[in-house]
């Protein structure tokens, strides 16, 4: 076990130091999320979404230098890839419109002007009324129309609409 720790110094070394700077820079990242989400006035629930999308994305990245720093083949590692690669294109072209949902929903986090109680109009032929949004949520954002009934609306077909704002929510609620 001691000849283990002394052929691996490096390695083992590299991997500490891989993980801690996973964990201050997930830190600091989360904190900046939070702080966005506190200022903007975003709703909790999708802070801590965006959160758990940069916190997975950080551990991949950290688990790829991890992987790396080992020795691991380049070319045994492309291979398992490319075939891992290809199954999930497989499935992820079956799935798309969800991908595209997430990652519209991680824009809207950082960049959509409008929360929860603006009454709002989205430019679109098929949707003429007005709403009230009820939530934003990863995939889409819930709309209370004036007769009541509640509308699910897409989030990437709400970045690819002109949204108009017709009256701010109330500061108060």
């Amino acid at each position: 076990m001691l000849t283990f720790f002394q052929n691996h110094q490096n390695e083992l070394l590299a991997s500490l130091v891989a993980v801690v700077l996973f964990v201050v820079v997930r830190f600091i990242v989360i904190k900046t999320v939070r702080r966005i989400g506190r200022m903007s006035d975003i709703n909790l629930v999708r802070t801590r979404l965006v959160s758990r999308y940069i916190s997975f994305g950080l551990g991949l990245i950290t688990i790829v230098s991890i992987v790396l720093v080992w020795g691991v083949n380049i070319r045994e590692i492309g291979l398992i890839m490319s075939s891992v690669f290809a199954v999930i294109g497989v499935a992820l072209f079956a799935t798309w419109s969800i991908l595209s949902n997430v990652t519209s929903g991680i824009i809207l986090f950082f960049y959509f002007p409008y929360k929860i109680g603006d009454r709002i109009r989205i430019q679109d032929k098929d949707f003429p009324e007005e709403a009230v949004i009820v939530d934003i949520q990863a995939f889409n954002i819930n709309l209370l129309k004036d007769n009541g009934e509640l509308l699910t609306y897409p989030n990437n077909l709400l970045l690819q609409k002109g949204v108009v704002l017709i009256k701010k929510a109330d500061s108060n609620r």
